[in-house]
């Protein structure tokens, strides 16, 4: 295998590959149609080329609208290659041409498996095999400043000649080249020697199974492929030469009474699959069969595990994940891109009213009118698109700037991920292909509209908004379309599946319209149509309370979207009871009160651009002040989470399994510890497997089992949000788990850590699920009793983010044999202990045994500080959607003041002060803005407060619901005065217009 360690740059990283030949044929397809109605049709191109060459101002205009999509989406598919790349670096650098490890508890059972793994050398789906003994160490290092240690650091000792062959069919691509070292020296990776400050012939002390060890460095890698070996999720690692592990337990076993079985190395086979990096890890299913296969019955005792495909699926999971969600906030950006596109060619065909009229009138058919605007809006397109790519880079990169900061300081184990900025041309050719799509369509659709002009009043330049009369095969139409979206909803409704619940009846409604217009005013339609579809979203989580069970990313989406249009149809069709209020102001004689009169004229006559804006507005505010309330109630539920989390405890220490405690609380609550620790639980624990936790999760899921013993409940019973019927109380479950091995107490997130996405529940009490034990194969059916209102104090056990699943200690023993060993505890202080100060002394006390301590407090904190970080870079992304809303007000108005010019000069020729044109104008952006974020805040307020009441996850948060009012008043304020200043230009414009020029001007 080749043993680059550094990703390659190609595609094959990409988010959504699948869909790239899609893309790709209707981007082909769209401009083989362009291309050929032009020159098919000379005088069309003309025409379109005419209008691009001869409106400059409108060109740039419509590029700005269709960029700022592309943009969003590139940015978006960016962010997630850059975290799919940066995961496999661990794949890349850390595992190089390791596929499998083989792994076995014993000596005697390693060295039995390694023999019968040789035979794999020669079968051409392998292409190395290479056993190694590791362990965990604690490690120090006395420097000038003083002594530095490392509590976890991966020993191994293997033979070097060997290691350096083991490369996967690439010279020197082992990681673990050069001389062995010599008796007494060692060699480490670039990560220890950073942790440990240490260098070329630092003298280090390895604590090797609880004794003093005293060697050399003699060589310092990088921590690539066999020198970045993880053990127990550790990297930082130290290679000794073969047996000295084995020679240290043997020593540590003579010197210090064993406490169990006598401590052994590991003993590891690893195994590179033919291929590349990626290539070879996708043969892993057939090489763990005939790995499998080799051990005969040696693999009952023996761990097989495919530590590179894993490493790789969890990469694209997470990738894939963080890209979704921030395209699924990005698209309220990009509907408010394409109604600025819609908004800018309506105003366009507004303007060339009377010229489309002409040629209508010429002879010029509608669907040649369409192909103009087809030939046009394919080269706006395709400008945009291009700069859209640029755009959307620097989008992603900034937003990789912020996440990488998040990143760095938050995972377990303290190994932060390092994001690497990555963009890879499937996602430039995805992006542009879905940002070109979408401005074509979004042209075409609009082109037809405007298309169905009447031609005499075109050409005089006369109004025509006169309703007519709907044909009857529409509205039979839409009364089919209405029943078929009808009948979805029942179905939908009685499934409770989220978003057909909220779609198709509000679909429905839409699709009723038609028919109840040929019975009722326009207006009361549309009224009642608009409050039926507001009551039924904002309402619907009540009335059916499993809805959200399993909502995804699209449903939020779909809600934010249908609100913000019926509330946009309800106060377009009700714009005089809205404007009621400035009534007495614009009925004023004064000079405010024409500019006022003015201001609400072209918002309450021209609805349609008006809704246009009110939506782009209303999605953007809705979707922000929709994350500043989430952030504010996950906040307030700080310290409940700490409680949840802790169950009374403080602290939780991990120490190392081969350097045990013979009595562990009596080691925490006795000398220089004594009067500081109040209670003790000690864990048993071992890493397990999960299945048929849900349909929705169909593999297995990697978690940490742990053995709870009766000093756990007694000291203080973890919180639970749901337990067994016929159970008293939380502690009453804790105690039937104790005596029942058939039941387990489970997190609430089983599946969903790496999975992406929010919360939803994918099992209740009474559901089961199987566990395995990996190294034997062995695995039994438990039934939950139980589900933990907060796991987080159990994340970081077995060295990663695994839910833990909790049962009694004779069930754990029983699952696992005589090898599963107590390696954490829970700790409880004494009222008035400083638990940091104890932390500190726990870990420099116990360094021997490579204990770590963690303050569950702030390590909550820590958490919730990245969340908090996260909802600040989604509001900054979301933020560029406002962007799009402001361009689209400043837009309306450029286009306004062109648009207005007669109207304009003869007001000032009547008398109009310059001012209060100015005025006019600016009132006219001001009003318009308030009605949209009025509209998306008061939306997302209400919409938060239906989640916090019915929503699971809010449920059992506690506290009460709270407003974020100073920060959302800030919100709103800014996006306001951002609107005005983006009116000034135009309005000052408007109003230096000559009266005598402006009526005298044809075009």
């Amino acid at each position: 295998m080749s043993a680059a360690f550094a990703p390659p740059s190609g595609g094959e990283a990409a988010m959504y590959p699948n869909l790239t030949p899609t893309l790709v044929v209707l981007l082909v397809a769209t401009l083989a149609t362009s291309v050929f109605i032009a020159l098919r049709r000379p005088v069309l191109r003309r025409l379109a080329f005419r209008q691009v060459s001869r409106r400059r101002r409108e060109a740039a205009l419509v590029v700005l609208g269709s960029l700022l999509g592309t943009a969003i989406v590139v940015g978006s598919l960016i962010v997630g290659d850059t975290l799919n790349f940066s995961v496999k670096q661990d794949a890349y650098r850390h595992l190089g041409p390791i596929d499998e490890m083989v792994t076995s508890a014993t000596l005697t059972n390693g060295a039995a498996a390694a023999q019968r793994l040789q035979a794999l050398r020669t079968n051409p789906a392998i292409d190395g095999v290479l056993t190694v003994h590791g362990d965990l160490a604690a490690v120090t290092n006395r420097t000038a400043g003083g002594a530095v240690a490392e509590p976890r650091t991966g020993v191994w000792d293997l033979d070097f000649a060997r290691a350096a062959a083991f490369t996967g069919g690439v010279a020197g691509g082992s990681g673990l080249t050069g001389p062995a070292p010599s008796a007494g020296g060692v060699v480490i990776n670039q990560e220890l020697a950073t942790a440990v400050r240490a260098a070329v012939a630092t003298r280090l002390t390895f604590y090797l199974y609880g004794r003093p060890f005293a060697a050399t460095v003699t060589r310092v890698v990088p921590a690539d492929g066999l020198a970045g070996l993880p053990i127990d999720g550790v990297t930082r690692a130290a290679f000794f030469p073969p047996g000295t592990l084995t020679a240290a337990a043997r020593a540590a076993t003579q010197a210090i009474p064993v406490v169990g079985s006598a401590p052994q190395p590991r003993t590891i086979t690893l195994i590179s699959n033919a291929g590349d990096v990626e290539g070879g890890s996708a043969a892993s299913p057939a090489v763990k069969r005939l790995i499998r296969t080799a051990l005969g019955p040696l693999a009952a005792g023996t761990a097989v595990e495919s530590i590179k495909a894993r490493v790789l699926a969890d990469a694209k999971t997470a990738g894939d994940s963080l890209g979704s969600m921030f395209l699924m906030i990005g698209s309220f950006a990009i509907i408010a891109g394409i109604l600025l596109l819609v908004i800018i060619f309506v105003m366009l065909a507004e303007e060339r009213k009377s010229e489309l009229g002409m040629l209508r009138a010429i002879g010029m058919k509608r669907s040649r009118l369409v192909r103009t605007f087809i030939i046009e809006g394919t080269i706006y397109a395709l400008f945009a698109s291009l700069l859209g790519i640029l755009v959307g880079i620097g989008v992603g990169r900034a937003v990789v700037i912020v996440a990488s900061k998040i990143y760095s300081g938050y995972t377990a184990g303290g190994n932060g991920l390092h994001l690497v900025f990555h963009v890879t041309p499937v996602s430039l050719i995805n992006g542009f292909a879905i940002g070109f799509l979408i401005a074509v369509a979004t042209v075409v659709l609009t082109s037809v509209r405007i298309s169905r002009i009447n031609i005499i009043a075109a050409i005089r330049d006369l109004p025509t908004d006169g309703a007519r009369r709907m044909k009857r095969r529409w509205v039979v139409a839409s009364a089919t379309l209405a029943a078929v979206f009808g009948a979805l909803s029942v179905g939908a409704i009685s499934t409770q599946e989220s978003l057909g619940t909220y779609l198709y009846p509000s679909l429905a409604l839409l699709f009723l319209a038609p028919v109840l217009m040929q019975f009722w005013p326009k207006r009361g339609v549309y009224t009642g149509v608009a409050l039926a579809t507001l009551a039924w979203c904002l309402s619907a989580n009540s009335l059916r309370t499993h809805v959200l069970d399993n909502v995804g990313p699209g449903s939020f989406v779909v809600l934010g979207v249908v609100l913000t249009f019926a509330a946009m149809v309800l106060v377009s069709e009700n714009q005089q009871v809205v404007a009621a209020p400035l009534r007495p102001l614009a009925n004023r004689t004064t000079q405010a009160g024409l500019s006022t009169r003015l201001g609400l004229a072209y918002p309450l006559g021209r609805r349609f651009r008006t809704g246009s804006i009110l939506i782009m507005y209303g999605m953007v505010v809705f979707t922000l002040v929709f994350i500043t309330v989430l952030a504010a109630l996950i906040d307030g539920t700080v310290n409940r989470t700490v409680a949840s989390a802790s169950g009374g405890f403080a602290l939780r220490v991990d120490y190392n399994p081969a350097v045990p405690f013979p009595n562990p609380t009596r080691a925490f609550t006795t000398g220089s510890l004594a009067g500081q620790v109040q209670a003790v639980a000690p864990l048993l624990l071992d890493r397990g497997v999960a299945t048929g936790i849900s349909r929705s999760v169909t593999g297995p899921v990697d978690v940490v089992t742990v053995g709870a013993t009766q000093a756990l409940v007694d000291a203080g019973a973890f919180p639970l949000t749901e337990s067994r019927a016929g159970v008293r109380g939380d502690r009453g479950v804790w105690d039937a788990m104790l005596i029942d091995p058939n039941v387990v107490i489970v997190d609430r997130f089983l599946g969903q850590l790496n999975g992406g996405g929010p919360p939803r529940t994918l099992f209740h009490v009474g559901s089961t699920i199987t566990i395995a034990n990996p190294a034997t194969g062995r695995h039994e059916t438990k039934t939950i009793i139980g589900i933990l209102d907060s796991a987080f104090g159990f994340y970081g056990m077995g060295g990663g983010l695994y839910s833990p699943v909790i049962m009694s200690e004779p069930a754990l023993r029983d699952l696992y044999g005589p090898s599963v060993g107590i390696s954490s505890a829970l700790i409880r202080p004494t009222p008035g202990a400083n638990v940091s100060l104890l932390a500190s002394r726990m870990q420099g006390r116990f360094l021997t045994h490579g204990l770590v301590a963690t303050d569950i407090r702030q390590a909550v904190e820590d958490n919730f500080a990245a969340n908090r970080g996260f909802f600040q870079l989604m509001q900054g992304f979301i933020a560029l959607g406002l962007l799009v809303g402001i361009a689209g007000l400043g837009v309306m108005m450029v286009r306004a003041v062109r648009e207005r010019r007669r109207s304009i000069g003869v007001l000032r020729a009547l008398g109009f002060q310059a001012q209060t044109v100015q005025r006019a104008f600016l009132t006219e952006s001001l009003f318009v803005t308030l009605e949209g974020v009025v509209i998306g805040a008061a939306l997302s307020i209400a919409t938060t407060y239906m989640l916090f009441k019915n929503y699971e996850m809010f449920k059992t948060a506690g506290g009460g619901f709270s407003v974020p009012w100073l920060t959302i008043g800030v919100l709103l304020v800014v996006a306001t005065l951002a609107s005005v200043v983006a009116t000034i230009w135009p309005a000052r414009q408007a109003s230096k217009i000559e009266p005598a020029v402006a009526v005298r001007i044809a075009d």
